[in-house]
């Protein structure tokens, strides 16, 4: 049985030649290589799976080195909040107090206070450490 699968591990892989990915077009090949494996779903065999299993490795692994996200903003972690739940500047007034204020922290000319960044943490049932500088 071992032989058999090693046999066609090889000639899988010699079919997609995989190898560590450095561009782009490399990258979006071996999606489109792995995308065809998962649309087998149960019927994967373990050949198939196996070159499954490394695609992904060497997909993630280009991945991590060029597709770091930077850490969000308090105020972008806000404005996304806001914009996910279909809200309005007005709707945040009994969070911040006033009209004022809350136009100045949605506009990024004030900071969220830490009595803020707990009201909001309450306001939109998150960590209040979200808004935190």
């Amino acid at each position: 049985m071992t032989a058999i699968l090693d046999r066609e591990y090889a000639e899988l892989l010699a079919a997609t030649q995989p190898k560590a990915i450095e561009t782009e077009e490399e990258n979006e090949f071996y999606l489109a290589e792995a995308a065809k494996l998962m649309q087998l779903g149960e019927t994967l065999s373990p050949a198939q799976e196996r070159l499954l299993k490394l695609l992904v490795n060497l997909i993630e692994s280009f991945e991590e080195r060029h597709y770091q996200l930077k850490p969000a903003t308090p105020l972008e972690i806000l404005t996304e909040l806001v914009s996910d739940r279909g809200l309005k500047q007005k709707d945040l007034i009994p969070v911040f107090g006033s009209q004022g204020v809350a136009s100045e922290v949605l506009n990024g000319k004030r900071g969220i206070s830490k009595t803020q960044a707990k009201a909001l943490g309450e306001f939109f049932k998150v960590s209040p450490t979200l808004f935190f500088d």
